[in-house]
């Protein structure tokens, strides 16, 4: 009889999360996988990061998971998006070597301690008394544990679709994942279909790029891990994208495809992303617009294939193609692969706590698509959380749950608990109403302390983090008390046409002017030589971050007010064991709402679609009382 402390179900990027987290906490892992080779196979796009994206990889990092040190060891291009912008909105994103990303996922999760990975297929859930107990195996294995983490991807009975042909699977040339969604229907819980696409595959030699935008990398790249070498980074060659675009000559030959696109004629049932729509579906919903951005970008340093990022489509083969022919650059391409689209079967998710554990069997968590999310990104925060508690709960320790004022990944978990989800969820920065605190920059300083508390960060790490703490404190401190003089300022800010100053100005201060670097600043007085400042120099990370909090003082301030004022809902604690189906004066779609979801706060309360200010009130003097 085989015995884990935690099991966890697929090998996808929530999968890696969970599985390696759960084990460097002590735990005995099983991850079950159905070909120990696909561990971390991206399904779609071979890249990491992107717009909030990038954030949650941070923070994945910063807390002790695995994403961020597997892209750094594998991108063959490293951007930072949208530095045009303010600071909030930065996002890193990295291309990826498709293969190398999947060899490296492998080698990190078979030399995790306490990790066995078991190649089998789970066909069915065990539980007992409302508590899990172990899965079935296709073989017909029962294997026993105390926590299971399914993170099963688009696999629970994933459909593939090309036109009007459909096979079954949840990604290219692997098959589908059957029983579980049936094991679960009897369990009690509910399910519903959604849908996702992924484009055709071009052969590199076969495109012109001469005549194509290219879309070169940074120069000065940054690394996602807060662990990786700036030495020796990046340690791949690094390669360009290019930019082409669709026009409505290759619209109306797509048109033409409708007729057999099993999204049109209803052969699809799910729900397809809205922020990430197939190409058939852009040239509809925006019908205006006469041509559409796309993206190639190579699979690997040794791959003959280019992704069309941009042109997901589920038409058949022959429309995709001849459509693509009519593409600046791609007149001559060959397509080694059309795209497809892939529909499977998820979990809503106000069925899990903020936790991830499911409210019907204790012990069960769910993380990645089976929740109803979209992205790689999103998946590997899921697969964190979902592996730190499920350890957590068998080792005693207390649950971990982030705030929406602590994380990206706290506003993920709390938009699909309150709000659940009907299309696949994806993250932005405009999701999240404390974005300036929850920049991409400061995800060491705000999580690492929770990464070392569940033993996932080293104490060698750890005070690393207490010492930066310490580096950019006392130079905001030094910042705000040192002044400059008109006589040493002024001729610096004359050769720049800006205006000088009457008698002094603290460097704090006239950092906040838009054309002035706190490096420039540092540079005109005798401060260079403290030693804080010899530190700060040396430490580009800590530089930028006292330069943006001394930029953006006064905003940074008034969101943390605004979290300050909002703090005392999440602090006020609501029993899980109340029926709200008995306070009739709530409305009555808060009372189904509420009872629904169960929140731990009135913080969480308030956040639930359908429930009203007035209910909150209501609430609150009930809790009163």
């Amino acid at each position: 009889m085989t015995n884990y402390d935690v099991i966890v179900v697929g090998g996808g990027h929530a999968g890696i999360e969970a599985a390696s987290s759960s084990a460097s906490m002590g735990c005995s892992v099983g991850l079950l996988t159905m070909d120990r080779y696909a561990i971390g196979r991206m399904s779609c796009n071979p890249a990491i990061g992107g717009t909030a994206k990038g954030h949650l990889v941070r923070e994945v990092d910063a807390l002790g998971g695995m994403m961020g040190r597997i892209s750094d060891k594998t991108g063959i291009q490293f951007r930072m998006l949208n530095k045009s912008k303010g600071p909030a909105v930065w996002s890193p994103r990295c291309q990826s070597d498709r293969k190398l990303y999947s060899e490296e996922a492998y080698r990190v999760v078979n030399s995790t301690k306490n990790l066995e990975i078991v190649e089998a297929s789970v066909v069915g859930i065990l539980s007992e008394y409302g508590k899990i107990k172990g899965v079935l195996t296709g073989e017909g294995e029962e294997i026993y544990c105390k926590a299971l983490v399914l993170s099963s991807g688009t696999f629970l009975n994933g459909l593939m679709h090309t036109g009007l042909n459909s096979t079954s699977g949840g990604r290219f040339g692997e098959k589908q994942a059957t029983g579980i969604t049936e094991s679960l229907l009897q369990l009690g819980f509910e399910s519903g279909r959604l849908k996702t696409g992924t484009p055709p595959r071009l052969k590199k030699e076969s495109i012109n790029f001469d005549v194509l935008e290219e879309q070169p990398g940074d120069e000065n790249p940054q690394p996602f891990s807060h662990f990786t070498d700036r030495s020796s980074f990046p340690e791949l060659p690094q390669v360009s994208c290019h930019i082409t675009y669709t026009d409505p000559e290759v619209h109306k030959i797509l048109e033409r495809g409708f007729q057999d696109s099993p999204m049109f004629t209803g052969r699809i049932k799910g729900v397809g992303p809205r922020y990430c729509p197939s190409i058939e579906d852009k040239i509809v919903r925006f019908a205006d617009k006469e041509r559409h951005q796309l993206f190639l970008e190579p699979e690997g340093l040794d791959s003959d294939l280019i992704y069309v990022n941009g042109f997901s489509s589920s038409l058949s083969g022959d429309i995709q193609l001849e459509a693509l022919h009519k593409i600046k650059g791609l007149e001559n391409c060959e397509m080694v692969r059309p795209g497809y689209a892939v529909e499977y079967d998820f979990f809503p998710p106000h069925q899990v706590d903020l936790t991830l554990e499911t409210k019907l069997i204790e012990g069960l968590y769910f993380a990645g698509q089976i929740n109803g999310t979209s992205g790689y990104e999103e998946a590997a925060a899921q697969g964190l959380i979902a592996g730190i508690n499920a350890a957590a709960k068998i080792k005693g320790m207390p649950e971990f749950v982030l705030k929406r004022s602590e994380a990206y990944i706290g506003v993920l978990i709390d938009d699909l608990v309150n709000k659940s989800t009907e299309e696949p969820y994806r993250m932005f920065t405009s999701r999240a109403e404390h974005r300036l605190l929850l920049r991409q920059d400061n995800a060491d300083r705000r999580l690492m302390n929770y990464g070392f508390e569940y033993g996932l960060i080293s104490k060698e790490d750890h005070e690393r983090v207490i010492v930066n703490e310490k580096l950019i404190s006392g130079s905001l401190e030094l910042f705000a008390n040192t002044k400059l003089h008109a006589r040493d300022i002024n001729p610096f800010l004359e050769s720049k046409g800006l205006n000088g100053i009457d008698s002094t100005e603290t460097i704090s201060k006239l950092c906040k002017r838009p054309e002035l670097n706190l490096k420039e600043l540092i540079s005109i007085n005798h401060i260079s030589e403290e030693t804080v400042v010899k530190n700060l120099l040396k430490n580009p990370a800590a530089l930028e971050q006292v330069e943006i909090e001394l930029k953006y003082e006064g905003y940074i301030k008034r969101q943390y007010e605004t979290v300050g004022r909002l703090e005392k809902y999440e602090d006020t604690i609501i029993p899980l064991t109340l029926n709200y189906l008995i306070l009739k004066s709530l409305s009555a779609e808060g009372r189904e709402k509420l009872n629904k979801v169960k929140p731990r706060s009135i913080g969480q309360a308030s956040r639930i679609s359908g429930v009203t200010p007035s209910d909150i009130s209501i609430l609150l003097v009930y809790l009163k009382n």
